[in-house]
Parts: C-alpha cells; sequence; structure tokens
C-alpha cells in the first residue's frame, strides 16, 4: 500500500497537471469570422468522424466570439480626433480675430517661439513617456500626446533655423539636425513614433540636400527623385539588418525595414510610371511602352522579394513583394489596355481577376488559420 505522504504528493501533483491544464486551456478571444470557421471546420470533423462528440464539445469550448472591437473604434477615434484637431486649428488660423492677433505677434523674435515650441514639446514628451509607464494598456491616448510634442519640435527646430538663417537657402541642415534630434528622443523614450519620424526626417534631408547641391536641377548625378530614393531605400533596408546586431537599436530594426521597403518599392513604381524623367513636359514627349523596362526591373525586384520572402519566413519581404507585384501589374493594365480595350470587358476582367485573388487570399488565410 502506498503511504498517505505518496498519495498526498500524488493528489498534490493532480491538482497541479489540473491547474496548469486549465490555465493552458483559457479561451482564445477570436472575431467573429474566425469564429464561424472554427465552428464549421469542427463541425465537419464531427460529422466525418474525425472526433468524436465529446472532443468537439471541448474544442467549441475553447473559444468565445468577440463583442464589439474596441481597439479599433479606439484607434480610428484618436486619428479622427487628431484630424478634427487639426482642422480646428486651421480653422482658428483664419479667423479674423485670430489673425489680427498674429499680426500682432508677427514682431516676436524666431529664438523665441522656437524655445516656447521647445519647451511645449519636451512638457508633451515627457507627460507621453510618463502615461505609456502608468497606463502601458492607453496606446492611442499616449502616442497622439507624444506626436504633439514632435510637431512642436518640428516647430522649435523651424524658428530655429529662422534665426540662424543667413539667406543661402540651405534648409535641409534644419532636416538633418531633426534626424539627430529626433533619434536620441526615441532611444531616450523607446518610442518606435519617433523613430518613425526621425527616418522621414532623413528622407527629405537626402532630397532636399542632394537638391541643394544641384542648385535644384532636375537631376543628381543623373538621377531623377524616385530614381535616387530607390537607391536610398535599399541603403535603409540594408541598415536594417545590420541593426540586428546593435543591440541599442534593435527593437527599431523592423519598422526601418519597413521604411526602407516602402521608399524601394514606392520609388520604383513611379519610376515604372514616370522614367527617369526630371519634368512633365519630358515624360510627356514618350509613349509609355517606351518605359516598360521600369516596370520590368519593378516586376523583378517584387518577385525577388516574394521569394526571399518565402523562403526565409520573412513576412514583411513577403507581403510587400506580393502587394508591390499587384500593383505593377495593375498599373500595366491601365496603362496599356486602357484606351484599346471595350471598358466593359476591362473592368470585367479587374472584377474577376480580384474575385481570384480574393479567393485564393481566403485560402491562404484559412490554412495560416489552422497553423496558429
Amino acid at each position: 500500500m502506498k503511504k498517505r505522504s505518496d498519495l498526498f504528493l500524488s493528489d498534490q501533483k493532480s491538482l497541479n497537471l489540473s491547474f496548469t491544464w486549465k490555465i493552458e486551456l483559457a479561451k482564445l478571444n477570436l472575431d467573429k469570422q474566425e469564429s464561424e470557421f472554427l465552428d464549421a471546420t469542427i463541425r465537419q470533423w464531427k460529422d466525418g468522424g474525425l472526433i468524436d462528440p465529446e472532443t468537439a464539445d471541448r474544442l467549441s469550448s475553447s473559444y468565445e466570439t468577440k463583442g464589439f472591437d474596441w481597439k479599433r473604434l479606439a484607434q480610428y477615434s484618436f486619428w479622427v480626433a487628431l484630424a478634427c484637431g487639426i482642422i480646428a486649428i486651421a480653422s482658428l488660423i483664419i479667423d479674423d480675430v485670430v489673425i489680427k492677433w498674429l499680426e500682432k505677434l508677427y514682431d516676436t523674435p524666431d529664438i523665441i517661439i522656437s524655445l516656447v515650441s521647445g519647451l511645449l514639446a519636451a512638457l508633451l514628451l515627457l507627460e507621453g513617456n510618463r502615461r505609456k509607464k502608468k497606463y502601458p494598456e492607453r496606446v492611442f491616448s499616449n502616442e497622439a500626446i507624444i506626436f504633439f510634442g514632435i510637431l512642436f519640435t518640428a516647430s522649435s527646430i523651424a524658428f530655429l533655423g529662422k534665426t540662424f538663417d543667413n539667406g543661402s537657402g540651405h534648409f535641409s541642415i534644419l532636416f538633418l539636425l531633426s534626424v539627430f534630434v529626433y533619434a536620441l528622443l526615441a532611444l531616450k523614450f523607446r518610442s518606435g513614433l519617433i523613430w518613425a519620424f526621425a527616418l522621414v526626417s532623413l528622407g527629405s534631408w537626402f532630397g532636399t540636400e542632394t537638391g541643394y547641391q544641384t542648385d535644384w536641377s532636375h537631376y543628381f548625378l543623373g538621377m531623377n527623385y524616385p530614381l535616387r530614393f530607390v537607391f536610398f531605400g535599399l541603403l535603409l533596408v540594408v541598415l536594417s539588418f545590420a541593426m540586428i546586431k546593435i543591440k541599442r537599436i534593435s527593437e527599431f530594426r523592423d519598422l526601418t525595414y519597413v521604411i526602407g521597403l516602402l521608399y524601394l518599392f514606392v520609388s520604383l513604381w513611379l519610376l515604372s510610371i514616370f522614367g527617369n524623367f526630371g519634368t512633365l513636359e519630358d515624360w510627356l514627349k514618350v509613349k509609355q511602352i517606351e518605359l516598360i523596362y521600369w516596370g520590368i526591373i519593378s516586376v523583378i525586384v517584387a518577385i525577388a522579394f516574394t521569394i526571399y520572402g518565402l523562403r526565409q519566413k520573412d513576412y514583411i519581404a513577403r507581403e510587400f513583394g506580393i502587394t508591390f507585384l499587384l500593383i505593377n501589374l495593375y498599373s500595366r493594365y491601365f496603362e496599356y489596355l486602357w484606351d484599346i480595350t471595350d471598358k466593359t470587358i476591362f473592368f470585367a476582367v479587374l472584377a474577376l481577376s480580384f474575385w481570384l485573388i480574393g479567393r485564393k487570399a481566403e485560402k491562404i488565410w484559412n490554412v495560416e488559420f489552422l497553423k496558429n
């Protein structure tokens, strides 16, 4: 016979296993579409004899359908609030009373406006960071406060530039300054939003600096703006891979990767439409078919990133590749077939192609959902 202590330990282990089992079987909170898909799948498995009714009931009780998507509502609400706030400020500025008041402030020294903007930026960024630590669940309201802090930071840098402006027109230096300011703030507050502004400012500096170096001509080393940003995007992508090894900035790696790919693919898409022309007048002189090689290059790059993403399980590269492959194909479809195809047939082909893409995407989503 077992000793009482052994029985007690056995019972204790059973209780621990039971408790662990309950934790592991915490109910999944699924969207309505996901829930309906699982309901149908479990029903089919039960009807086909793959699982017994008891197992089917246990599986069905392991998840529940979400109620209203409050997170998405919160996100959209803050977006609308920011947009309405900007519109309200713009409406206020064009008001006659406010215009007269602004005219009185016209003589306010730029350095004073810069310092006040900097002070407001510091207060907003500190408050946003404090709220992120105290209320981490309030993602969107915290980011909204940081966003306004970023705007005041930009205002501070702009008026600081006006203070020391010597008439040279070399304002790209302000964008370069903002890159360092935003990067330091991003590292200080561990904010992806501020890091994104640093990368946008870096792109602004690159564009304006190359323009300034060529006295604002249409070409820099024989490249128009889209072609320049193809190489800029590639550089960001390469840097994003190097960031993995640098612990302090590794958390911003994916964001840098995404923004680099965005620069790259949007620039390639613009090249596929406008080619390496600096002016609209030059572009209108050629037929679109003469620029087909840019479209081919864009498609090849998109396919290459898609294949790389599939092989390396890099979902960012895969999704960018697939998305811009479709964008390029449909762009060529509109360019070359709009004038020579009956509009009924034209849109019927579009409708059929999108329906087929939707069906294929639905099947892929179902497979991915079952894997997860």
